[in-house]
């Protein structure tokens, strides 16, 4: 420090010191501020340190262009929930009325914790340990938890990729695999496979062929080895997109992110072609208005809404942590939320268009075999010619001349109606038939496509596409695990990622054997459904009311050069915290009342049986909800009683291009105030160093100073050349 510096002259002066830090560097001849360093913990300054540090944040890696970067976001937040599971719960709560409550909660709760994840990510830098860490070290425990869910999440969706590979292999031939059931000898004579013949073709290879799958989760049965080859191969695509963190990723992203919305597009093209998809539409947007005011409906669309988004997995906060910090991530948020919405809504037109198609050729189906019972009881004597009317020809019988035609015999053969065995026919109940998740991908829809023009073609465009949703979705779920462990244990980026993928591909060969799809969906359900709804509630509270509601939001006009809509303030504090308490006691409630249990495939009945999961299955089942939220109170305990660092000891001011960043997110409201941000010099106490303690006769050191470096207030100022983030 030169020697006629203010500081100096006071080391010998007996004046009580009071002036603040701005005061006394505002006081400082010009200096170097690329490489000076302002010591007042008694720490020797590590040069080489701090090189080091300075090489690290300008080695940060950065998305090529913007594009990249909003096509890595809709990668992640487009997945297969939105092609299978958004159709499911339109359908199921009140077709065209479902969309009103999802729209709301959207934005209510999505967009205003999708804005903030992205936010904390772009502003501070770093993956969710580091970001939470920084925020509220109490905290910090959050990270923790969304890279264990995480990584709890990857383990079984990548299995859903293998499956989707498996299936894109088989769909090279013509018919495809599926389309018929197969002929079994039984001696000289040739039968129809009796479990196939009680279910239907798709069904059948699905749970036989694909899975050979058991009766239950208890029976274990061995590795199902196409399956096992399949998933280490989705391992190996995984690893490759990601072993290169956004330099590889971001290339595969043009392509796993842009390919699905093409052949959603060709699909819905095709599909309302196709005779019957009108009609599958029209049930699907035709509104419920009473199912509107059923509370189940808005649970279920909050959970819709929370998981479209990925919010809580930190593959949100990674991406954006590679962002410039002057990037619009308010436009980012509402861009990319509403792109996820209306996807969701040009799936759900594209299945519901098959599935409309689908359905009427079932119904003509159902129609044909249930006129030859009418034919063959007119033969008998059964019923009497005179109940078919006139204009009826058999030859050419129509949906309609069939529900004439039933009425008439109902209506006469009341008492005897039931022992005729005939079915009513009704397109509507095809089209009630619910269906989701794996039922609606390798069963109804492959079931569907067997009836297209080219079903070949088809049938690989539409895996195709699943692998590449599913990809994208693992990307992101990747970086969530991989950012935060790079950012904070400073690991080998290649060693730690194909590690990564090795240990969660042995792991996961409890999902590819015989009873490996109960457990998929054990995972499913359990796994990280109540474990994020916490996390992403501390979250919420964690800006909202530890940071400080204001505070965040004058960063944000900092960082964007605009101030967000006030809408944003009331929803980070009152509304999403409130919504999402409300989510996780409905969840918790839904749990106790609803014993866990899973659908199991019945051999011999040729149909799936609920059963509830045994004692073990229960055991493991518990454990993965208390292993996903443990971090939250075990460093909490740590931190709280100072059994672990919480890096309260590093308060840093960073200095870039003449303006001053303040690193105060340790320190507690009124202690930041006063410390740094005071306006009043005499009420800010200059934080000297421990060998410089500046006293005025028979005054205390404003104060205290320990002999430690790391007291609680130990404090080192230094000059970086890229600014941390003020949060």
């Amino acid at each position: 420090m030169p020697k006629n510096s203010k500081v100096t002259q006071r080391e010998h002066s007996s004046e009580h010191v009071t002036e603040s830090v701005a005061d006394l560097l505002a006081h400082e001849e010009p200096v170097d501020y690329k490489r000076s360093v302002l010591n007042v913990t008694g720490e020797a300054w590590d040069k080489q340190k701090d090189v080091e540090e300075d090489l690290d944040s300008e080695k940060r890696p950065a998305w090529n262009s913007k594009l990249q970067y909003i096509l890595a976001q809709i990668g992640y937040s487009v997945g297969l929930g939105n092609v299978w599971r958004f159709p499911y719960l339109c359908q199921k709560n009140g077709g065209g009325a479902y969309l009103v409550p999802y729209l709301v909660l959207l934005i209510i709760i999505g967009l205003p914790l999708f804005f903030l994840e992205l936010a904390v990510g772009q502003r501070i830098r770093r993956g969710s340990i580091g970001v939470w860490n920084y925020i509220c070290p109490r905290l910090g425990g959050i990270g923790y938890a969304s890279c264990l869910v995480c990584f709890f999440v990857g383990l079984y969706y990548n299995v859903i990729i293998g499956w989707s590979i498996f299936y894109f292999f088989k769909s090279f031939q013509y018919p495809l695999p599926w389309s018929e059931c197969p002929i079994v000898k039984n001696g000289t004579v040739a039968v129809v496979e009796a479990e196939c013949e009680k279910s239907s073709a798709t069904t059948y290879f699905w749970y036989r062929e694909a899975l050979e799958i058991s009766s239950s989760i208890s029976e274990g049965g061995g590795l199902n080895w196409k399956m096992t080859l399949c998933l280490l191969t989705a391992w190996s695509i995984v690893g490759l997109a990601v072993i290169k963190g956004i330099q590889s990723s971001g290339k595969v992203m043009y392509f796993s992110s842009l390919f699905p919305y093409v052949v959603l597009l060709c699909f819905l093209v095709r599909g309302l072609l196709l005779r019957g998809a009108i009609d599958g539409i029209l049930h699907m947007f035709t509104p419920k208005l009473d199912k509107m005011l059923d509370p189940q409906v808005w649970r279920e669309a909050a959970t819709q809404v929370f998981f479209a988004l990925g919010l809580g997995f930190g593959g949100v906060i990674a991406f954006s942590s590679y962002n410039k910090q002057d990037n619009n991530c308010h436009f980012d948020a509402t861009l990319v939320s509403f792109i996820n919405f209306f996807t969701s809504v040009l799936a759900t037109l594209v299945v519901f268009a098959v599935l409309g198609f689908k359905a009427n050729i079932m119904n003509e189906k159902c129609v044909l075999e249930n006129t030859e019972k009418i034919l063959g009881y007119l033969n008998t004597h059964v019923l009497s010619h005179d109940l078919i009317p006139p204009h009826v020809n058999f030859s050419h019988l129509t949906a309609k001349d069939y529900s004439e035609m039933y009425q008439v015999i109902m209506t006469v053969k009341e008492d005897h109606f039931k022992e005729l065995g005939l079915d009513p026919c009704l397109l509507e109940d095809e089209l009630n038939k619910s269906v989701q998740g794996t039922g609606l991908a390798f069963i109804a829809f492959t079931e569907a496509m067997t009836h297209f023009p080219a079903s070949p073609f088809w049938s690989v465009m539409f895996f195709l596409m699943l692998i590449n949703l599913g990809l994208g979705s693992m990307i992101g779920t990747m970086a969530g695990i991989t950012t935060p462990i790079i950012d904070t244990f400073k690991v080998r980026k290649e060693v730690f990622t194909v590690g990564c993928c090795i240990v969660a591909f042995l792991i996961g060969l409890i999902f590819v054997q015989h009873s490996g799809n109960y457990f998929v969906t054990m995972f499913d359900d359990y796994s990280a459904t109540l474990p994020l709804t916490v996390v992403v509630i501390l979250e919420n509270i964690a800006v909202a009311w530890i940071y400080g509601t204001k505070k965040f939001m004058q960063e944000l006009t900092e960082m964007l050069g605009f101030r967000p809509y006030i809408f944003y303030f009331y929803t980070w504090k009152y509304i999403s915290p409130l919504c999402m308490a409300v989510l996780m006691t409905a969840s918790i409630i839904q749990l106790g009342v609803n014993p866990p249990g899973y659908s199991a495939w019945i051999r011999e009945e040729a149909t799936e049986k609920f059963l509830y999961y045994p004692t073990w299955a229960m055991a493991i089942l518990i454990c993965l909800i208390i292993l996903a939220t443990l971090p939250l109170p075990v460093v909490f305990i740590l931190r709280q009683f100072h059994l672990v660092s919480d890096g309260s000891n590093a308060l840093s001011v960073t200095y870039k291009k003449g303006r001053m960043m303040k690193d105060i997110s340790n320190l507690e409201d009124n202690d930041e105030t006063r410390f740094i941000l005071s306006k009043v010099p005499s009420e800010t106490p200059s934080p000297m160093p421990v060998h410089r303690s500046y006293l005025g006769p028979g005054n205390a050191s404003p104060m205290e100073m320990s002999s430690a470096p790391n007291g609680r207030y130990g404090s080192g100022y230094h000059l970086a050349s890229t600014p941390e983030s003020e949060l």
